[in-house]
């Protein structure tokens, strides 16, 4: 039987609040009784280091209670991925971080011990990839990944950092809604997006909506419309 245990946040920071501040009490719920998390620094935000990423990390984690290392701090990353209880992937480019999982062959591995009940992660890139593919990520294909399909730990796709059209906006380039109703036109799969300041916690066969605001789902040929945390998401993992 498939388990699963997700925390799927759409952003690190919020407005106002540092790193993570905003979601504090999720982590430590979810983490709860893990010593150690594994912390996936591939993204790289900014293009900075594996180890500076994995410096801010850490600083928060151990505020919170909870030892992290970084992935890359491993000779076998596979085996560390297969032993551990508990990981966290950062945000930054949802490309670059998608190419390293599958030239380190991470894949198949995180999707394994996820199906065991492996507490996994991830913010803004570290949730897209949660989804069937990264088709609907809002980074720059700066590096070219072998695939576009991704953990598929989920089985819908995320929009994370999910922005609503400004009316007193003269922006002419396209809204986040224009360019996923272009997904559907060649995608079938639900998109569901995130508003920052929000996550979804998947457990089993159950989901929720976590924090203040409601979330925007995309099904194909159909109006977007808005649900509230709480509203019924069992539907999306069906």
């Amino acid at each position: 039987m498939s388990i699963k245990n997700l925390l799927i946040v759409s952003t690190s920071t919020v407005h106002g609040k540092g790193y993570l501040a905003y979601c504090e009490e999720a982590i430590q719920s979810f983490f709860s009784g893990i010593e150690e998390v594994i912390f996936i620094p591939y993204a790289r935000p900014g293009g900075i280091t594996h180890e500076e990423y994995t410096e801010v990390a850490c600083k928060k984690f151990n505020e919170l209670g909870f030892k992290m290392r970084g992935l890359h701090e491993f000779d076998n990353p596979i085996e560390a991925i297969e032993n551990a209880k508990g990981i966290f992937t950062g945000g930054g480019n949802t490309f670059v971080l998608l190419d390293q999982l599958q030239k380190n062959n991470l894949i198949p591995a995180i999707q394994k011990k996820v199906s065991k009940g492996l507490r996994y992660m991830g913010t803004s890139a570290g949730s897209n990839i949660t989804g069937l593919t990264v088709n609907t990520t809002n980074d720059m294909p700066i590096v070219h990944p072998e695939s576009l399909n991704a953990l598929a730990l989920v089985p819908f796709n995320l929009n994370p950092h999910y922005l609503d059209p400004d009316p007193t906006s003269k922006h002419m380039g396209e809204t986040r809604e224009t360019r996923i109703k272009e997904f559907h036109a060649y995608n079938n799969q639900v998109v569901v997006g995130l508003r920052e300041g929000s996550w979804l916690h998947v457990q089993d066969n159950k989901i929720s909506l976590e924090g203040p605001l409601s979330a925007r789902i995309f099904e194909k040929d159909k109006t977007p419309y808005e649900l509230n945390p709480s509203d019924d998401f069992s539907f999306l993992l069906k």
